[in-house]
């Protein structure tokens, strides 16, 4: 097993069946230590935060899998914060650059709002879901890139973007209706996507850290998120 690349929420290796290990770490991003899914640095870390997620991912994995949606998803040991994914090609790597994120957002807020506060007020619902993607540069500030520009830099192909919005918006469905059932509702969620030979396919992780949710009007942070979605369901 060898360590490959050190993220900011978790560390990759490879192993010797040809798959990839993901150990899961306890730091979230966001900004001046308050956890924001949005964000583009590492804010805090939470203790615990990198089992919860990894359990977090799991049961949303296992959802997707029962849809029948294709993930890199293959086993996880809990214990150890480590999850065994089938290897898959980040977007833009091949190019020099450092990967891509897609964020859905079903209500505006967070970055959403900074940039565009005077057109849209914070906490306005975007019908139908609202998908974005940035680059994954710290020095740039995650800069956002359009559809049409991630054909035009041969990132992807345009066929490729449109299966990757189309299951963005699948998966973020799944993952909101699981909330709902619970009392929850998600604001938004970031998703990792990259190629398994010719499919694209949801990489990362489906985890409390990378999304927003609220309860009765207030947020639910990270851990406490994950115990919600967790706790035995009637």
């Amino acid at each position: 097993m060898v360590k490959t690349y050190s993220g900011k929420t978790k560390d990759v290796y490879a192993l010797d069946n040809g798959n990839v290990m993901l150990k899961f770490k306890d730091d979230c991003t966001g900004k001046d230590g308050v956890f924001d899914p949005g964000e583009n640095t590492v804010g805090l870390t939470i203790d615990g935060i990198g089992k919860a997620n990894l359990q977090t991912s799991v049961h949303y994995f296992e959802l997707l899998k029962a849809a029948g949606i294709k993930t890199h998803y293959v086993s996880a040991d809990i214990e150890n914060a480590t999850m065994e994914v089938l290897p898959a090609e980040c977007f833009g790597k091949e190019l020099g650059g450092g990967g891509l994120e897609v964020i859905c957002r079903l209500v505006a807020t967070g970055s959403f709002v900074r940039r565009y506060g005077e057109y849209i007020k914070n906490g306005t619902p975007l019908e139908g879901g609202y998908v974005e993607c940035t680059f994954k540069n710290d020095e740039k500030g995650d800069p956002l890139v359009t559809g049409e520009g991630l054909v035009a830099l041969k990132v992807m192909t345009k066929e490729m973007f449109e299966s990757l919005k189309e299951q963005t918006l699948a998966i973020t469905k799944i993952v909101a209706d699981d909330l709902k059932s619970i009392g929850l509702d998600l604001w938004d969620i970031k998703f990792e996507f990259g190629y398994n030979g010719k499919d694209v396919i949801l990489i990362d992780e489906i985890a409390s850290g990378n999304m927003r949710v609220y309860k009765d009007g207030e947020i639910v942070e990270p851990v406490e998120l994950t115990k919600l979605i967790l706790a035995p369901r009637k």
